[in-house]
């Protein structure tokens, strides 16, 4: 399968011709971006990371969403995040909706664009969930179909989301992190780790989140997110983990993040938070501990390069 290029099927432009300003986030530390922050946002002056929008909730042509869209992107990066494209699903992706996805894309220039691994649709229903997936040689394909066909209308890579998971396929004949790694090597796309969803999943599922990241293609990661679960209990009372995005990053997602950090270096990190969600300076305050982190590995590398 063909990799894609970052100026595939785009058209050529010069840095004066762009929309908006051409805003690096190497290292820097984001939030999920809500409308009714927008006030406290622009009452601060200076950069204040990027921030990562859902791509469904901006495919209307116009109004309020994009003027205030407009308003953060002229001056952070912004990360582009799907929510609908159901890539594990079988049956082929939706055009119109890959187009309105591509007119995003041209409008706003993001610094990166994501997606899930995950299904969310049968026939012409949306099930408004992101969905497990066998592990297998025919799902794998499809996979690689979808993620092919995405990048090739857009015109750009993409970062794949590793996901939250509640129940496992007997018929699985590889793990997640082969799944994934196959992937990235047949589609050229990149990742995005979500260390929540590995937290999460390691719980309801009993296996170790440090071995799960041990497996996992970290030199294909661009982009990391953080996020707050929830805990209940299953019908046998036992633990269950929600990735609910409603709270603070947990302490030992925290730990997972240093570890992740301290062996890849200062990668882009969101603070996802979708729900129940906080004035902005309790948001901000998230994400200024995950830039701390990133700062502090930024300069221990340097450190260490300049000793050596």
């Amino acid at each position: 399968m063909a990799n894609v290029s970052m100026t595939n099927n785009l058209p050529m432009e010069t840095e004066s011709t762009l929309r908006f300003p051409t805003l690096s986030l190497a290292g820097q530390a984001g939030t999920s971006f809500k409308p009714e922050h927008l006030a406290a946002i622009s009452a601060v002056s200076g950069p204040q990371g990027f921030f990562e929008v859902h791509a469904e909730n901006y495919m209307g042509a116009g109004g309020p969403p994009h003027r205030a869209l407009e308003r953060v992107r002229r001056d952070h990066p912004i990360s582009l995040h799907g929510v609908c494209m159901s890539l594990g699903g079988p049956q082929p992706l939706d055009k119109d909706h890959l187009k309105r996805f591509r007119t995003l894309v041209d409008r706003y220039e993001p610094a990166l664009i994501s997606e899930h691994l995950a299904w969310s649709t049968h026939v012409d229903t949306y099930l408004n969930d992101l969905l497990p997936l066998p592990y297998t040689a025919t799902t794998l394909a499809h996979v690689c179909d979808h993620v092919d066909q995405m990048q090739n209308a857009i015109g750009r890579p993409i970062l794949l989301e590793n996901p939250s998971t509640y129940v496992l396929f007997a018929e699985s004949s590889m793990t997640e992190t082969d799944f994934i790694r196959d992937i990235a090597r047949r589609t050229g796309c990149g990742l995005l780790l979500d260390i929540n969803n590995v937290f999460v999943s390691a719980t309801n599922h009993g296996f170790s989140a440090l071995q799960y990241l041990r497996d996992f293609p970290l030199s294909c990661v661009g982009e990391i997110h953080l996020a707050g679960h929830a805990e209940q209990e299953d019908d046998e009372g036992e633990l269950l983990l929600i990735d609910s995005h409603d709270g603070p990053v947990a302490g030992a997602v925290w730990q997972l993040y240093e570890i992740v950090i301290n062996s890849c270096g200062p990668i882009p990190t969101l603070i996802e938070w979708d729900s129940k969600i906080p004035d902005w300076p309790v948001l901000r305050a998230e994400a200024l501990a995950a830039q701390a982190i990133l700062d502090r590995h930024a300069r221990d590398r340097e450190t260490y390069h300049a000793l050596g």
